[in-house]
């Protein structure tokens, strides 16, 4: 009895230690932070969201202490000009060595799609919240637009955005010839042509995604329907190995949304979102916005939630379903 009893009160106090050890996170993450991204680097997450006036990076090596890691202020858009207001879904990304920031904006005056665009930042330093931040302008897509994002595949780099074609939201696609410049037209791959594409009395495909298939495939996800509507979801694109991303028709469409609201949770409008990896790039994750109950709409209380991504054996990405608020996950390693 007393081995028992000193076994048990050995327990009582590992215990708690083996449970600190085991990262967790809480989702979600803060309480605020529409459109998130978040990208890997050097042991670190790096993560961004829609702030409206300004940009701003968090920098944490634990995603469940996110809200602890301080939110750096990197860029200010000018008073005037086509970039100074509605700074939207910006995306932190490495290329060649350097950094660069993706995000949307609109023309001051005109706070309306026909003056909204992609714009770019690029920083030559190895830090992202530190050094000189450049504009590079515009990427110099045929149409307005919102939400661009960039992925390298079949030997190339790509640029994806929602674009405002007529009445609908599209997403188009066109190679790079650099990080800011279109090496050739882009093409419309997908358009909101399913009825749960057009809730919320807008027919909108947004916030491309890029996840690379473990057997060659190509996804993108995208949220379809109005932000503001509870019905908002994720859709998925699939590009099969050989096929030419410039090929609309090789592009198919999942008939379904592939992750949407959960009121057995009360999530509602989960969307934009990005994928991410850890463990060295061996572990795809999730990251997406959602909000806490019906009828919420489009604002800022849209909080991020990030979720384990798993793969079929036919290669094609299972999507989690969302979770309720308050729900303790293991967390991400870098």
């Amino acid at each position: 009895m007393l081995r028992l009893a000193a076994a048990l009160a050995l327990a009582l106090v590992v215990a708690p230690a083996d449970a600190r050890d085991q990262a967790t996170l809480v989702n979600p993450l803060l309480p605020s932070g529409p459109d998130p991204y978040v990208v890997t680097d050097g042991g670190w997450f790096y993560f961004m969201a829609t702030r409206g006036d300004r940009l701003t990076i968090r920098r944490t090596r634990d995603l469940g202490r996110l809200a602890e890691a301080q939110e750096v202020e990197v860029w200010r858009p000018p008073a005037t000009g086509p970039n100074a207001i509605s700074i939207w879904a910006p995306e932190l990304h490495r290329i060649d060595g350097k950094w660069f920031i993706y995000y949307t904006a609109a023309a001051s005056g005109h706070d309306d799609d026909d003056h909204r665009g992609v714009f770019v930042l690029e920083n030559e330093g190895p830090d992202p919240l530190a050094g000189q931040w450049v504009d590079r302008g515009r990427v110099d897509t045929r149409l307005t637009g919102i939400d661009g994002t960039v992925f390298e595949a079949r030997g190339r780099r790509w640029f994806v955005y929602s674009a405002y074609d007529g009445p609908d939201s599209v997403l188009a696609i066109a190679p790079l010839a650099n990080p800011w410049t279109l090496a050739a037209p882009e093409v419309t791959i997908a358009r909101p042509d399913k009825v749960w594409e057009r809730q919320g009395g807008r027919q909108i495909l947004e916030g491309p995604a890029f996840l690379q298939g473990p057997k060659g495939d190509l996804f993108l996800a995208y949220s379809a329907s109005a932000c503001w509507s509870d019905d908002y979801a994720l859709g998925l694109l699939r590009l099969r190995p050989g096929d030419d991303p410039m090929d609309a028709a090789a592009w198919t469409k999942a008939p379904l949304p592939v992750l949407a609201k959960a009121p057995g949770n009360n999530v509602y409008a989960p969307g934009h979102n990005a994928f991410f990896t850890a463990r060295g790039g061996r572990e795809p994750w999730i990251i997406y916005h959602a909000n806490d109950g019906a009828g919420a709409g489009c604002k800022a209380t849209r909080s991020p939630r990030v979720e384990p991504m798993r793969w079929a054996d036919d290669g094609t990405p299972i999507f989690p379903v969302p979770v309720r608020a308050g729900a303790r996950a293991p967390a991400p390693k870098p």
